[in-house]
């Protein structure tokens, strides 16, 4: 196991803890160091594992989705009834005044209930069972969303560490090349303006590890904060990252990403939810009932009385407020319509996007691992032979190393780029098949 700790040293020579770059030469080699160095796959899963139990953002999701679900038993339950108790006192109003010599004079004792339409209840609770399929669409997308940032972030990290660890390898090879350089120059092959050179390339790179560093450090901060960690915490280790194999082609992507996307989930839920309301409000055209039952007690001297009440009610302004409705439930299922097409094509794009991230990025990488730093590995080796006969100028061997350390810096930035794809491609259809 290949252990390669990167230290930034700050203006008073003292390192700042933070680039650790753990990097596994085989599994064999991992499982013989031990817990505390892991792959970073495993790095990784428990990162997302830990941000899942512990963002704020999530913990606020999943309660909004809970308090949801209890929703439509209460809205498919019929009104609570009414108790109702009366007086009628004859004469004055006292009460019971007048009750044993007038049958006008009772104490009343009744219950009434209103009874919605049939249908009108079963229909809210559609409505409500829609509302919270549509915030459990919401807390998945916000469970892809805060994984996907973990990796992006992560991903980052890594493409930083290795950045860091190329520029610590060229410091080295600037101080080699340095040396070739004032050999030549000792000896009368080279001027004095070859030793600036390398010199100033050195002053560079130091420049370049203040910006990294810069950039390691408000990128712990982002994923601390979307780990739920103080900004004062130790940073977090980053593993080795290689180019995850993909195959799916575009046509399956797009077919996974239209029927596994939680956006277009909850895009389907509020068009349905839509659909009930506007069959709701049509029912509200039709009046709902009302039963009232009333047992009347009178003086010992005359019969009680009893009476039962059957109401209707009267949508008698429906022109003010059932027809209004129906327009306002028309108009809100035609943009849920709309709004399902437009996330429909968005998801599309999206995914289409992604799909081709990957596969240029897959070549990138390819093309610099297998050829292109290869080949500059080769032109150095040949500059510093050439260079040290007298036949290419300095200039020309320090172009040919830091077009090595480009090569290398882009190849890492083409991993790290095909794996934040990867991980937009997961945001949209969860896991990879």
């Amino acid at each position: 196991m290949l252990l390669v700790t990167l230290a930034i040293l700050t203006g008073d020579g003292h390192s700042s803890s933070g680039f650790a770059l753990a990097a596994s030469k085989d599994k064999a080699d991992l499982a013989q160091q031990g817990p505390e160095v892991s792959s970073s796959e495993s790095i990784l899963n428990r990162l997302i594992s830990e941000a899942l139990a512990r963002s704020p953002l999530l913990i606020a999701s999943r309660h909004r989705w809970l308090a949801l679900t209890k929703v439509p038993v209460q809205v498919a339950t019929i009104p609570d009834p009414e108790i109702v108790f009366q007086n009628l006192a004859v004469g004055n109003p006292t009460p019971g005044n007048d009750l044993q010599s007038n049958d006008f004079a009772y104490f009343g004792y009744g219950i009434s209930q209103e009874i919605p339409y049939p249908g009108k209840l079963r229909l809210r609770a559609k409505i409500a069972q829609k509302e919270a399929e549509a915030a459990k669409a919401q807390y998945e997308a916000d469970e892809r969303q805060v994984a996907e940032q973990v990796r992006e972030n992560y991903f980052n990290l890594f493409y930083l560490a290795k950045s860091r660890s190329i520029l610590e390898h060229f410091a080295v090879e600037l101080k080699r090349i340095a040396e070739v350089a004032k050999s030549q120059y000792e000896v009368g092959i080279s001027p004095q303006q070859d030793l600036l050179k390398a010199e100033l390339a050195s002053t560079k790179i130091l420049k370049d590890v203040a910006l990294v560093k810069e950039e390691w450090n408000q990128l712990q901060s982002n994923l601390k904060a979307i780990l739920g960690r103080e900004p004062d915490s130790p940073d977090i280790p980053v593993g080795d990252v290689k180019l995850t194999p993909f195959d799916l082609d575009a046509e399956r992507l797009r077919k996974l990403a239209l029927s596994a996307s939680p956006q277009m989930k909850q895009a389907r839920a509020l068009e349905s939810k839509s659909e009930e309301s506007l069959r709701l409000a049509r029912e509200q055209f039709i009046p709902d009932l009302s039963i009232a039952y009333m047992y009347q007690k009178t003086g010992a001297r005359f019969p009680d009385y009893y009476m039962a009440t059957l109401g209707l009610k009267i949508p008698l302004y429906f022109w003010r407020k059932q027809a209004p409705a129906v327009q306002q439930a028309s108009l809100e299922n035609r943009s849920a319509k709309a709004q399902t097409n437009a996330t429909r094509l968005s998801v599309s794009s999206q995914i289409e996007n992604q799909w081709i991230a990957i596969r240029t990025t897959e070549r990138i990488a390819q093309l610099y691992s297998r050829a292109l730093i290869p080949q500059a590995e080769a032109t150095l080796a040949s500059a510093i032979s050439a260079y040290r006969v007298g036949k290419v100028d300095f200039q020309s061997l320090l172009n040919a190393e830091i077009d090595l350390l480009n090569l290398r810096e882009q190849y890492y930035r083409a991993i790290a780029d095909h794996e934040i794809a990867l991980a937009k491609v997961q945001q949209i259809i969860g896991s990879l098949p």
